[in-house]
């Protein structure tokens, strides 16, 4: 049985609820995705969603619940795990522009900027070229991070805005600037997804 978690603390996680149902629906795959809030609904858990919001606060409120090492351990044995937006920073190795305080999961090997597009006004939509489909994908960044640099050989790019970089895979993780819930458009769940079906 399938079993997806949205990391449910902060953010758009109702959204990558309802994208991850419809892209299993159209894998014609059962299974069910659930608000992930604590340790106790990692339990039997196929693929894990970081959703974007505020990386501080998820970061802070991932370590106050209990989530936080027992996702970076499920990450390094190979779950398949996607941050999105804020999800993507929680992923990264090396976080340009971060507080102190907060803390990363450190499994993606990629440098990223917080904030790289500014504020909340500066959110913008474009088509964005999917390594895995041959039609633009309606990509939407809200304060969106940028993927300054790949540390690894085995990070591969597979999601780009003109010629840049945007989304990376890395075996079993997917990191992404843009808000692919935010759509109607549910490809890049059903890529995702796809690791565990």
């Amino acid at each position: 049985m399938v079993r997806v978690g949205v990391i449910g603390l902060q953010g758009d996680v109702s959204e990558h609820i309802d994208a991850a149902k419809e892209a299993l629906n159209n894998l014609g795959s059962s299974g069910e995705v659930i608000w992930l809030r604590k340790p106790e609904g990692l339990e039997g858990i196929s693929a894990i969603i970081i959703p974007g919001g505020e990386s501080t606060t998820i970061s802070r409120l991932m370590m106050k619940n209990g989530l936080f090492e027992p996702v970076r351990k499920l990450g390094e044995e190979g779950l398949p795990i996607m941050g999105t937006c804020a999800g993507l920073i929680m992923l990264s190795k090396e976080v340009v522009g971060a507080t102190p305080e907060q803390k990363f999961l450190g499994l993606l090997d990629v440098r990223v900027n917080r904030n790289a597009y500014g504020r909340q006004v500066d959110s913008f939509e474009a088509p964005v070229k999917l390594a895995f489909s041959d039609e633009p994908f309606t990509g939407v960044f809200i304060r969106a991070p940028r993927i300054l640099k790949l540390l690894s050989p085995k990070v591969k790019p597979i999601a780009w805005l003109s010629n840049r970089v945007i989304g990376v895979e890395q075996d079993n993780l997917i990191g992404l600037e843009f808000h692919p819930e935010l759509t109607d458009d549910t490809r890049v769940h059903e890529y995702f997804l796809g690791k565990i079906l």
